[in-house]
């Protein structure tokens, strides 16, 4: 395998890691407060499809039913993708928080309510089977050329095309992924608002004993979950090449990104590497549909199975301790 070949991996890695990394960042926010969320896979696949349906609306011409806009119509379908999942991630947020209801149910009900509305609005709104139209132009996120790529890359070894082949050329999204992890590692363990998220997760009622509001924590740390959410189903339908909503698009990412935050035991950087690892895993299935080890021919459903057989392991176990935090799943109840 070539040097070419293999940023041509890492690159595409990259791309497919993004959404998995914004949902896994997702899941650490509100499982460090102690609220367990299974339904990230729903708030993703919600996400995805109202960016879509509102980019492809906004950018549609007025005579045709739409609002017309010449640029932006991207930014739209991203804002409504977030607001739907802040929207859900607030329900999820209600039955734990202040209904004090089990957590996984409420998660599978968000997750069976979205795979439900999404082909039922889809085919009521724009009549094509539940999808949305293909999205062009300013209705999605291009791909973004960093300064000096072009140059560094023909004359600069190694170094240059990394530059230009790996770091340069994702779009927007894709680095507000990346972006997202030094920015958690720091909330988390350099401000005040972490140590309290971090301590409502394995202690509330020593929170509470503080003076601290552990509703309010909780709440918090359940809109972040669905901000984080709501970008990463955007990114599916916004920030991919096939731009555009289809049926089941998330196709399990919500759990792998649940299997990687396990995987990185609820930390940052750990996630960083593991929804990666998925990652490559999904670009060496999409590039070597069947790959021939000399013995024989690994065949391609195999390769195409890979990150779920990834997940599969990780969650029977193999992955050494990973204890989640001591309040996790439970609801709080003041002492009175």
């Amino acid at each position: 395998m070539d040097f070419l070949t293999v940023l041509q991996l890492l690159d595409s890695a990259m791309r497919l890691s993004a959404p998995l990394l914004l949902a896994c960042l997702a899941g650490l926010y509100s499982e460090r407060a102690g609220i367990f969320d299974i339904g990230l896979e729903g708030k993703m696949l919600a996400g995805a499809f109202v960016a879509a349906a509102m980019s492809a609306t906004a950018a549609m011409p007025i005579d045709q039913g739409g609002w017309g806009m010449s640029w932006g119509a991207a930014w739209v379908g991203l804002f409504f993708g977030i607001l739907i999942s802040v929207v859900l991630s607030l329900v999820h947020g209600l039955a734990s928080i202040t209904l004090r209801g089990n957590q996984l149910i409420s998660g599978v009900a968000i997750n069976f309510f979205a795979a439900g509305t999404t082909v039922l609005v889809g085919q009521n709104w724009f009549r094509m089977g539940g999808q949305t139209p293909q999205l062009q132009g300013h209705a999605r996120f291009e791909s973004i050329t960093l300064p000096g790529a072009e140059t560094l890359g023909d004359s600069i070894p190694v170094i240059g095309p990394i530059y230009e082949q790996l770091i340069s050329g994702h779009n927007l999204l894709v680095y507000v992924a990346l972006a997202m992890v030094p920015l958690t590692w720091w909330v988390l363990n350099r401000t005040r608002f972490g140590l309290h998220l971090r301590a409502v997760g394995e202690n509330p009622a020593a929170v509470d004993t503080a003076g601290i509001n552990v509703v309010r924590l909780r709440y918090t740390a359940t809109i972040i979950c669905g901000i984080l959410c709501g970008v990463a189903g955007a990114y599916l339908s916004l920030g991919t090449s096939a731009a555009g909503f289809l049926k089941d698009m998330s196709a399990g990412k919500g759990f792998i990104a649940l299997a990687a935050l396990i995987f990185a035991k609820w930390r940052p950087y750990p996630a960083l590497g593991a929804t990666f690892l998925f990652g490559l895993l999904d670009a060496i299935a999409n590039k070597y549909q069947s790959l021939d080890i000399g013995l024989f021919v690994v065949p391609v459903q195999f390769m195409q199975a890979l990150p779920y057989i990834l997940t599969v392991v990780i969650l029977a176990g193999f992955v050494g301790k990973a204890i989640p935090p001591k309040a996790g799943g439970e609801p709080y109840v003041k002492e009175r």
